[in-house]
């Protein structure tokens, strides 16, 4: 896919995750790779309105080159963009049920949300690291994302929210969707003694679709 139609691509799918609560105001960001660097939702844009030319583009530097003044967050797609170079988008969302998730696990928790549909597994895999608390555009977090990001496709960020990564941006998205879905299932199904997949299943869908 060429650049102008990931552009529009993105500001497509950002606005579907907007029209269905899955980010609000001005809150998440997006970005993807590209052969020479990245495009980035702009700083301060809502997903609902994202304008395909305007949206943010960086060198293979993460120098802005292009378009508006990228995200604030940028960092945080630069430190799963360089752990994962499988990754060909990241997903940043304050969705309700997996921010809930992140303000109920401990930091260091390193599956806060059981195996409990085998989706869930396919999207996210086994392992979704909680990232302790940092204040919003506070790039000492980089390291700890880049970090929990080389074993983790995606992780939680305590008391913020959902970064996630895909292998392509609809791969990004519909992993981030899962997981806010498996994150409502779970806080539905809190203390009701739901079973979940075995080890064993777990595996199987690891080797087949991981």
């Amino acid at each position: 896919m060429d650049e102008a139609a990931l552009r529009a691509q993105l500001a497509m799918l950002g606005a579907s995750l907007f029209a269905r609560g899955y980010s609000v105001g001005t809150a998440g960001n997006i970005s993807v790779r590209l052969p020479d660097g990245y495009l980035m939702t702009p700083t301060n844009s809502c997903l609902g309105r994202l304008d395909p030319a305007r949206i943010s583009k960086l060198a293979p530097d993460w120098s802005h080159i292009g378009g508006d003044k990228p995200s604030k967050e940028v960092f945080m797609h630069r430190a799963v963009l360089t752990a994962r170079p499988d990754a060909g988008a990241v997903v940043h969302l304050h969705s309700t049920h997996a921010t809930a998730i992140g303000c109920l696990a401990e930091p260091g928790t390193a599956a806060p949300i059981p195996p409990l549909t085998p989706y869930f597994v396919m999207r996210i895999g086994r392992a979704l690291p909680v990232i302790r608390y940092y204040r919003p555009g506070d790039g000492a977090m980089e390291a700890d994302i880049h970090d929990a990001a080389k074993s983790a496709k995606a992780v939680l960020l305590a008391n913020h929210g959902p970064v996630v990564s895909g292998r392509t941006l609809e791969d990004a998205v519909h992993a981030a969707e899962e997981l806010e879905e498996a994150a409502r299932l779970a806080l539905l199904l809190r203390g009701a003694g739901a079973r979940e997949l075995t080890p064993a299943q777990v595996d199987d869908l690891l080797a087949t679709f991981g």
